[in-house]
């Protein structure tokens, strides 16, 4: 898998069937390197929320109040932390466009990811550049109409 460091607003929608509509956005910043992932997630305003670090040692959650949590799988931790389900682990490679599933990609007419359907999750790309090789500008995340994930990257970094 490819290195990155990424910097994006997220917008987080849950719609559980018997629970109120719930909504979260702010800020990430991302970098996925050498087999470890660090996240710094904040505020609108930038007021740092939670740091996520997942590694060979598993992943760990430190909250903006200094608590800590660990679990083995990052995807338990934050729905441990947090109660959303979030794919955690699968993110890296579809935020590149790649998938473990043949032909659960979908290409545009450049040849770049268009969507991509794995595990229950849809994964729609967006670009602001028109060239073939552009990473996407914009990831819309969703798992039925129970959960959605929007990123707007605003910023990428690739070797």
């Amino acid at each position: 898998m490819g290195d990155f460091a990424l910097e994006a607003r997220f917008a987080l929608r849950s719609e559980r069937p018997g629970e109120p509509p719930a909504h979260a956005s702010g800020r990430l910043s991302w970098t996925h390197a050498a087999g470890r992932d660090a996240i710094l997630l904040s505020s609108p305003f930038g007021q740092g929320l939670a740091e996520i670090t997942v590694d060979a040692d598993g992943a760990r959650l430190r909250s903006g109040d200094g608590s800590l949590r660990q679990a083995r799988d990052p995807a338990a931790l934050v729905r441990e932390a947090t109660g959303y389900a979030l794919p955690l682990g699968e993110l890296p490679a579809w935020l590149l466009g790649r998938t473990r599933v043949p032909g659960a990609l979908s290409r545009d007419a450049q040849g770049r990811p268009a969507s991509l359907r794995e595990d229950g999750w849809t994964v729609r790309y967006t670009y602001d550049d028109p060239r073939p090789g552009a990473l996407p500008a914009a990831l819309t995340i969703t798992r039925e109409s129970e959960l959605e994930l929007r990123l707007r990257i605003e910023d990428w970094k690739t070797p």
